[in-house]
């Protein structure tokens, strides 16, 4: 019973990975091939982290989940995950995303996504994360660099990122 247990926990969090990749590849246009930066990451990770000062959580989120929303930008957008439970609470490119614990989610090398945003959050307040993702559309894993910003006060990250090719 444990072994199917393992067994369809596996599957599901395979599931899981096709199904962002599919919707990532159906909800990011990309403008003309543009490609966002590490400093646009950046900034709008601050953004997004004084709007949830200026006006609230629940506000700042709503504002982040907009469709033409100033945090979905060239090829990229903002997300945002609460710290100590793990749980997505926004996503623009991914809506369905919002509420689920992602702690879980992992690169083909078995690096920890969500944990380690928050080892770079609880730490630093803010850096970057190297690991493996599929660009939208894609398959094969490529090097991905996500910014992570802790909101000042709060137990919430704001992360962005872009691919390294």
């Amino acid at each position: 019973m444990k072994e199917q247990s393992k067994t369809m926990a596996a599957l599901m969090a395979k599931a899981i990975c096709v199904s962002i990749s599919i919707c990532m590849a159906v909800s990011i246009s990309v403008s003309a091939g543009e490609k966002a930066t590490r400093e646009e990451c950046i900034a709008k990770c601050k953004e997004a982290a004084a709007l949830v000062k200026t006006i609230g959580l629940d506000a700042a989120i709503a504002k982040i989940m907009e469709k033409d929303s100033p945090f979905v930008w060239k090829d990229t957008y903002v997300f945002c995950i609460h710290m100590k439970t793990g749980v997505m609470l926004a996503h623009p490119a991914i809506p369905n995303m919002v509420g689920k614990n992602v702690k879980g989610f992992k690169d083909k090398n078995g690096v920890l996504l969500t944990v380690g945003y928050m080892k770079i959050a609880n730490s630093k307040g803010e850096g970057w994360l190297d690991y493996e993702w599929p660009k939208p559309g894609e398959k094969k894993p490529s090097r991905k660099s996500c910014y992570v910003y802790r909101v000042p006060g709060e137990d919430l990250m704001m992360l962005s990122g872009i691919y390294q090719d």
